[in-house]
């Protein structure tokens, strides 16, 4: 009789590695939003409309990799005037960085479902580690594209002087900003 141990063995050299699947990302479906306390009043809030990448994964094992690139000088808080000064120098500086990178390869499950996802922000060409929590996660076959689509909703919060960002500090303005990724991705 076969031991387990064998069997397992006699498995792996017969079939073939676990592969990661690539999917990218649907820029129809994924939105970067922000959120940052005004005075403690209200929220500010505004997203980034064009945004790509690409997303490896592999649930067998549990692994992939995220990469998305979006563009600053495409932020939208619906208020031209607004957008135009996070585009300046003393914020985004979309002219001199007129793109953000988030890059991951550290996924953490529960259970089948992706719960969070580490990596590094790239933002005014500082590179730092930021750790998106995933509130919804999920797999499907797309009934019209005919494909495997994977996606959900992820967030943190990060302090946006420790990118260098920290006009306004001083006169109250809070250093806390939320970001929240809703983001689909189509299998290649």
């Amino acid at each position: 009789m076969l031991k387990p141990i064998a069997i397992a063995a006699a498995l792996a050299a017969v079939l073939p590695p676990a592969q990661a699947t690539t999917y990218t990302i649907d820029p129809t479906h994924t939105f970067v939003h922000f959120e940052i306390p005004h005075y403690g009043t209200s929220t500010t809030r505004g997203r980034f409309d064009r945004k790509e990448g690409q997303v490896q994964f592999d649930r067998a094992a549990r692994t992939g990799r995220v990469e998305i690139t979006i563009d600053t000088t495409s932020i939208d808080t619906g208020t031209g005037a607004f957008d135009d000064t996070l585009k300046s120098k003393d914020f985004f500086n979309a002219e001199q960085f007129p793109t953000a990178k988030f890059v991951a390869d550290r996924f953490v499950f529960d259970g089948d479902r992706v719960s969070e996802v580490g990596g590094t922000l790239t933002l005014l060409g500082k590179t730092l580690p930021v750790t998106l929590k995933a509130s919804n996660f999920n797999c499907y076959l797309n009934p019209l594209l005919r494909r495997e689509v994977c996606g959900g909703d992820f967030d943190t919060t990060i302090a946006r002087s420790r990118w260098g960002m920290d006009w306004g500090l001083k006169f109250g303005f809070s250093d806390q900003v939320r970001l929240l990724v809703q983001v689909e991705a189509i299998k290649e």
